[in-house]
């Protein structure tokens, strides 16, 4: 395992690092804690020391057995969580200062902990980035010792831009991979300049990347995969990054042309994102150890030479841009 600085946090976090959105099995499952262990066990054991949760995965039971386990074992472990999203309805005017403490305080409780490594907005509207008391809680947050850090974990370029005016901002986390590239054009530069970790969040694109999938794959009932493929839920750039399911699978052809050697493509699409210096982290998911360790092995993946990036630039530019580049 390979460690870069997380920004201003000043955590040496690891390349590869764990989202927890489905820790506990497969979307739309019962939550299980015992295969939850089994993952988080297997994610430290292989060098992985940040971990990405929400309290609202699995309504809470995700941050429960974050908390749980951190607390099992002797390593060092960053944990990170976000808040926001259980508003109801999810708009600018329910993000009041008042609730969102109520919500790291709750998050505090769910984990068991004194003091959360990093809490991250959880992709509020647009507008909550044009109000400085959103932002300024989170600083008498940190000064009650509640929370050491604040991050953003944003849908949009806009977004991310905007959020790191704020000076406590000291992570983005945001969708980026190989059919979602326009984070890499001004975001990027400017994260470096202010030096603000970037976690990269969806690198695979909901599994496309993985080249598993084909016209005949189904997805249960509630898999976001299944229900989301139109933003009926959430933003539907969650989902596949956005990108329409059948021009997804026609780039992923050409990727696999371009591999023709890889049965997975994760390690290819790992390996991509980890190209760009600006990237401290990324935090694939994984509803089973065995991803968790497919994920890993992309830092044994050969280095991509120049040639094979820049034909993995151009299925990007020929089959996705055009459709979705604009709007995140």
């Amino acid at each position: 395992m390979q460690y870069r600085k997380l920004g201003k946090t000043g955590f040496e976090v690891s390349e590869i690092s764990l989202g927890t959105w489905q820790v506990g099995g497969v979307w739309g499952d019962d939550f299980s804690h015992s295969n939850a262990e089994k993952i988080l066990n297997s994610a430290v054991d292989s060098g992985i020391n940040f971990i990405d949760t929400a309290d609202v995965y699995g309504d809470g039971e995700s941050e429960k057995a974050v908390g749980r386990f951190v607390k099992s074992r002797s390593e060092r472990i960053f944990v990170a969580t976000k808040c926001g999203r259980q508003l109801n309805p999810h708009v600018n005017e329910a993000y009041q200062p008042v609730v969102l403490r109520k919500f790291v305080e709750n998050s505090l409780k769910n984990m068991g902990l004194e003091t959360i490594d990093l809490i991250q907005l959880h992709c509020p509207p647009t507008e909550v980035y044009y109000r400085p008391e959103i932002f300024e809680l989170f600083d008498r947050l940190k000064d009650e010792g509640k929370i050491l850090n604040l991050g953003i974990s944003v849908e949009k370029v806009e977004e991310a831009l905007k959020g790191i005016e704020f000076n406590n901002v000291t992570t983005v986390q945001i969708i980026f991979n190989t059919f979602r590239q326009r984070p890499a054009e001004l975001f990027f530069e400017q994260a470096k300049k202010k030096n603000v970790g970037v976690i990269v969040r969806v690198p695979l694109a909901s599994g496309l990347l993985t080249g598993k999938f084909s016209k005949q794959s189904t997805f249960t009932a509630g898999d976001h995969r299944n229900f989301n493929r139109n933003g009926e839920m959430f933003d539907k750039g969650e989902t596949f990054s956005g990108i329409d399911y059948e021009t997804g699978l026609t780039a992923v052809e050409e990727l696999k042309a371009l591999f023709p050697n890889e049965q997975n493509l994760a390690p290819v699409a790992l390996k991509w994102i980890l190209g760009f210096d600006a990237v401290s982290t990324i935090i694939p998911g994984a509803s089973r150890p065995e991803q968790v360790l497919a994920n890993v092995a992309a830092l044994d993946f050969p280095d991509l030479t120049d040639d094979q990036i820049f034909a993995m630039n151009t299925i990007y530019t020929t089959h996705v841009k055009p459709s979705i580049h604009h709007l995140w």
